[in-house]
């Protein structure tokens, strides 16, 4: 038996990334599918944070900042662009959130990509001032 146990002798332990990109998929579709506003946000925050996260220890990118910054400006722009496309314009207005269900998904969903794009960038600003 080997005293430290792993998948080899490159990894010697398990990712812990595909986990939580896997809940946080299930959570995001629970959420927007079935209109928790909540639960919707934090799992798309989840996911985006995980691919981000995901990324930079399998070595695609350097830092996880970049990557959060794109996912989430991704999820907001196709979400933003749903909501231009398929609903009228007199249904676009603040006052409408929580009244047509697609147009509160939506927001949930632009409201996710804003955070992960805020984080992403203050987690870079707050990077580069430490170094």
């Amino acid at each position: 038996m080997d005293e430290e146990p792993g998948l080899s002798d490159q990894y010697p332990t398990a990712s812990p990334w595909p986990l939580f990109v896997a809940l946080g998929l299930a959570l995001s579709e629970v959420g927007v599918f079935v209109g928790l506003f909540p639960v919707a946000v934090f799992g798309l925050i989840l996911f985006g944070g995980s691919v981000a996260g995901i990324l930079t220890e399998s070595g695609y990118v350097e830092r996880p900042w970049p990557t959060l910054v794109g996912v989430g400006v991704t999820l907001a722009a196709i979400a933003a662009a749903i909501a231009v496309l398929q609903l009228p314009a007199a249904e676009l207005v603040v006052s409408n959130i929580g009244e047509g269900p697609l147009f509160t998904r939506l927001v949930a969903v632009v409201i996710a990509g804003g955070v992960m794009a805020a984080m992403g960038g203050v987690g870079s600003i707050m990077e580069q001032s430490t170094v």
